[in-house]
């Protein structure tokens, strides 16, 4: 029997399903990616093949299996969802390539995570549209060359870097870096989700949630949603005033932090002097792993121009000890050493 939590995390998947746009139109930002892809598909429309592959990075949330969605509907074609941990063996790969219709699209999330034995038989299958398959071990082994429908490759990445120079290299149609929204943006977001979900709210209220919504729609979505919730509960509109009582229930301040990043914040400050200090160093501190500060944290700090990220190591900035209502024990170009 489902607990009220996981009803509630089915629920909160619905819900993202039905806010994602189904058209080119209801997609709000990224304009220069979009431009490109509808280049891209017009003309592979025309010629009657499948367009080039491609890649799309960048930070999670902005957008990344919205875009594939929308590509596979632009072109009339059906989908296969995946992930790089997914698929752990060659026969996992093979399966899925060889129960794609023609001109479908592959939609691999997280491919910096494939194995790389896995990323080997893949080459094939990206340039030539075969998949190699060695049956049998020794000197009876042979190899079986499978021919394979004509696919488009939409490939996602949080982390660009941990990809192999000779797999960034197959995606033709273009690599794309998603970048993060505008506020202005993100209030668009809030006003469309809000339609869909039927929540009337001021422009106040969508503006209270963009600014603390990181730049990323998948949290302005959510934070949307647990608006929505306390406004229902509590039997009020959801204006401005009901929006900070809600975000600050949930532990978002004025500009969208919540007690993680103050915290790493007042750890530089108190127990480093603001700064600099490594990436190493700060995580023992934290109690965090490495690539947990330098992925989530990290960013959207260094974004909001709260801290810097020098060649010595990470600096709060003095619009950072603003913020905190701290003050800096030394002027900034001292601890630099300038």
């Amino acid at each position: 029997m489902s607990t009220p939590q996981q009803k509630n995390e089915v629920r909160d998947q619905w819900l993202d399903k039905t806010l994602r746009p189904s058209e080119w139109e209801e997609y709000i930002g990224q304009e220069g990616i979009k431009t490109n892809l509808h280049v891209l598909l017009s003309a592979a429309r025309a010629r009657g093949h499948a367009p080039e592959h491609v890649l799309l990075y960048g930070p999670p949330g902005l957008g990344k299996t919205t875009l594939a969605h929308l590509i596979a509907s632009d072109l009339g074609v059906a989908m296969k969802i995946t992930s790089g941990p997914a698929i752990e063996r060659v026969g996992d790969l093979a399966a899925i390539l060889t129960n794609l219709g023609t001109n479908d699209i592959l939609f691999i999330d997280e491919i910096h995570r494939l194995n790389r034995s896995v990323e080997e038989v893949l080459y094939p299958a990206l340039e030539a549209g075969v998949l190699d398959i060695i049956i049998g071990k020794g000197p009876s082994a042979r190899t079986i060359q499978l021919e394979l429908p004509s696919f488009t490759l939409v490939a996602a990445t949080t982390r660009i870097a941990l990809l192999s120079a000779p797999l960034r290299s197959r995606f033709s149609g273009g690599v794309f870096r998603l970048e993060f929204y505008t506020n202005e943006e993100i209030e668009r977001i809030i006003e469309r989700s809000a339609t869909i979900l039927g929540v009337p709210l001021t422009p106040g209220a969508s503006r209270a949630i963009a600014q603390r919504s990181r730049f990323t729609p998948r949290t302005a979505n959510y934070l949307l949603k647990r608006c929505r919730d306390y406004a229902q509960v509590h039997n009020r509109p959801l204006d401005t005033k009901l929006v900070e009582e809600t975000l600050a229930l949930l532990g978002y301040d004025a500009v969208g932090l919540q007690e993680t990043d103050r915290n790493l914040l007042r750890i530089v400050i108190e127990k480093f002097g603001g700064g600099p200090v490594g990436l190493s160093t700060l995580a023992a501190a934290t109690a965090e792993e490495e690539a947990t500060i330098e992925d989530v944290y990290e960013p959207y700090l260094i974004r909001s121009g709260l801290i810097e990220r020098t060649p010595r190591g990470r600096v709060v900035t003095a619009l950072g000890y603003e913020h905190l209502g701290a003050l800096p024990e030394e002027p900034h170009q001292q601890r630099m050493g300038i």
